[in-house]
């Protein structure tokens, strides 16, 4: 297996688990992943958030680890990568607003490259534009961006994950097994015991 060189988009009070276990799975086995977030640079940290669900209307939110970003968005040349993984939580909310964020969203999505987006993260691929006609999932309260964007939402199980093209989403931490395992297939990732 070559080793892919994976961009990773995060930002302060992203989801704890959605940035800390792919960035921590991928190079675990084998990838290189340069983790950024708009604003800061290699060495600094961004503040995670946890989100639970506690049987309440919505998610609970408490505050989770500091995260050191290894790498600096404003030295990001998308061309270099081979692929896109994005983390859910508060971040995406006011990353999509960043318009060199949605330039390097719509990149990786024009040269059909592998992208993973959890949860909140389809906020970005719906203001990037580039889900049209696909099947996306995401966290429900962001079913509506999905369908505006010209998606069909996959009202899928929270431990599941879906894979259109290139695009392999899910709709929150609890599907980490199957979302980060259906984005290693697509990376090509083999991996033998």
């Amino acid at each position: 297996m070559a080793a892919k060189k994976i961009l990773f988009l995060t930002g302060d009070f992203a989801e704890d688990y959605e940035t800390m276990v792919p960035f921590q799975a991928l190079l675990a086995v084998g990838h290189s992943v340069d983790a950024v977030c708009p604003g800061k640079k290699s060495g600094d940290f961004i503040k995670t958030a946890i989100h639970d669900f506690e049987g309440d209307q919505t998610y609970t939110e408490k505050p989770g680890h500091l995260f050191r970003l290894n790498a600096s968005f404003d030295d990001v040349d998308p061309e270099r990568y081979d692929a896109l993984a994005i983390a859910g939580g508060r971040a995406p909310e006011y990353l999509r607003m960043n318009e060199r964020v949605l330039e390097v969203v719509r990149h990786f999505a024009k040269a059909n490259k592998p992208i993973a987006a959890i949860c909140h993260a389809a906020q970005l691929l719906a203001a990037a534009g580039v889900i049209e006609g696909k099947r996306i999932s995401a966290y429900p309260a962001c079913a509506a961006e999905v369908r505006l964007a010209g998606a069909t939402y996959a009202d899928i199980a929270v431990d599941a994950a879906v894979t259109d093209g290139n695009f392999v989403t899910a709709p929150a931490w609890p599907a980490h097994p199957a979302w980060i395992g259906q984005f290693l297939g697509l990376l090509g990732t083999r991996i033998e015991l």
